[in-house]
């Protein structure tokens, strides 16, 4: 699909940026199940994401509305997609006994984290301390430790060693981390190691990403 943004600099100079984005075929793939295409997908969307912003700034443009317009594509691309998926991974897992009577909700609880991702966007557009880092985990990241996660352990994921309710207690804490007031240092730093393990390793990544940020953060208050 195709988006726009609008921005402007002078009232006698406007940009209108358009670019292809694979946000809701990604988004598409996850609800059809096709977890492989979908985190592809939600890669590639992430990849424009990064340029989009880079764009602007090279062209010093910039308005409201399009950051209005950016985080409602984020939303969709790093909240609606990842919670797509874990509500179709909620319908293959394993349920205990205790939440057999529970099976036929516990796959809407995913879109707990689309509410958060939302959430974590809004407090990122309004909160001046995040110009140069992040508090909280970034939605992109979060995103794409679950797609990696479901694509490279599937097979764990739905078998008797995991459930629906770790699988749940795993998406409470990834909610929580999205909003939670842990300053975080630059995704970029880990690009080195995702060159050289792979994208398929995205999922121990990000979780190494975080950890390396807690542990940071803890040793500065100290």
């Amino acid at each position: 699909m195709l988006y726009g943004k609008y921005h402007h600099t002078t009232d006698s100079q406007q940009h209108y940026l358009l670019q292809p984005d694979f946000r809701l075929y990604g988004y598409g793939c996850s609800f059809y199940g096709n977890y492989s295409w979908a985190f592809l997908l939600i890669v590639i969307g992430a990849v424009f994401d990064f340029f989009d912003g880079m764009s602007a700034r090279v062209l010093k443009v910039s308005s409201p509305i399009g950051k209005e317009l950016d985080s409602l594509a984020d939303v969709v691309t790093f909240g609606v997609a990842p919670s797509a998926m874990i509500f179709h991974l909620f319908h293959r897992v394993v349920y205990p006994d205790f939440m057999e009577p529970l099976r036929d909700v516990m796959p809407y609880t995913a879109f707990l984290m689309a509410a958060f991702s939302a959430l974590r966007l809004a407090k990122f557009n309004i909160d001046t301390r995040q110009t140069s880092s992040f508090i909280g985990v970034p939605t992109p990241a979060n995103t794409l430790f679950w797609a990696s996660l479901i694509v490279g352990n599937y097979g764990f994921l739905v078998s008797e060693k995991f459930n629906a309710f770790f699988l749940f207690m795993f998406m409470l804490l990834s909610c929580f981390l999205l909003v939670a007031e842990i300053p975080m240092f630059a995704l970029l730093t880990c690009i080195p190691m995702i060159i050289f393990l792979g994208f398929s390793c995205f999922a121990a990544i990000i979780a190494w990403y975080v950890i390396l940020s807690v542990l940071t953060s803890r040793q500065k208050t100290h």
